[in-house]
């Protein structure tokens, strides 16, 4: 009798977590450059077209005043930070536990699930710090000089475009798993639009103490210290929060929307 010797089967090799969540940004970040003049467009054409005209048109019909381009610029751009991080996020997700269920693949991936979601906002964070970046030499382009605009402070730019970034890409997350697909729409009438305006993006913050109650209130809303951020960073000379306030502030708001917005993804992805 003949006898069979079985060799034993070699285990497959363990793939870091690092490894995989690379792949899952490599991946999207491939998608998003191929998107990429799409992308850009969208984040980019309504920034353009207020600063063209508040920033540029009005000012010289005497309408408003020339200085008001250098508190408007600074807002300009923690919009177009906040519009990109929040979308680039929020909409995806939507998709992907909506009519796609491309989630499902992600989370198969050998990874722990909150890597998955860790991804999504470090996109995020990806494309908002570039539509700023789009932004702002486009904007001083269209407006002319600008009087007390600084880049000086660049590392000050840098923490509050990374901190403004994260904070909106965490707050995407936990609209777009927190909200259905057929709700989606309500999100740019009922949020977007009110942050926006109140985000002290067109002026600043202490501007409002002409309505004290408002003034505080507006303080929940993340743009408020990207805007004020960007204003003490980029126009040092016009009155703006300290630097260590929009500092703490934001990291506060980051743990609090990761902790909802993880919540909301769990949820979500477990149902």
């Amino acid at each position: 009798m003949t006898a069979f010797h079985l060799e034993p089967l070699e285990r497959p090799a363990r793939v870091s977590s690092l490894r995989v969540f690379w792949a899952l940004l490599r991946r999207d970040l491939r998608v998003a450059r191929r998107e990429l003049a799409a992308v850009l467009v969208r984040v980019a054409l309504q920034p353009i077209l207020f600063v063209t005209v508040f920033g540029a048109l009005l000012p010289r019909m005497g309408f408003v005043q020339r200085s008001y381009a250098a508190a408007l610029l600074p807002g300009i751009l923690a919009i177009s930070l906040a519009m990109s991080s929040i979308q680039s996020v929020a909409l995806p997700m939507v998709a992907d536990f909506g009519w796609t269920r491309e989630i499902e693949d992600r989370l198969l991936a050998p990874v722990p699930i909150h890597l998955v979601a860790l991804e999504k906002v470090i996109y995020g964070v990806i494309q908002g710090a570039i539509a700023a970046l789009f932004v702002l030499p486009i904007a001083r382009l269209i407006m002319g000089p600008i009087a007390g605009l600084t880049i000086a402070h660049a590392g000050e730019v840098l923490t509050v475009t990374l901190l403004g970034a994260a904070s909106f890409s965490l707050l995407g997350l936990f609209i777009g798993t927190a909200i259905s697909p057929q709700q989606i729409g309500l999100m740019f009438s009922v949020i977007i639009a009110p942050m926006i305006f109140f985000g002290c993006a067109y002026y600043p913050w202490k501007g409002l103490a002409v309505a004290p109650v408002l003034q505080y209130a507006v303080l929940v809303n993340p743009l408020v210290y990207v805007s004020e951020g960007m204003r003490g960073a980029l126009t040092p000379a016009l009155p703006h929060m300290g630097l260590p306030v929009v500092t703490l502030a934001l990291v506060v708001i980051c743990g609090v929307c990761w902790y909802f917005g993880f919540r909301a993804f769990v949820r979500r992805a477990m149902a």
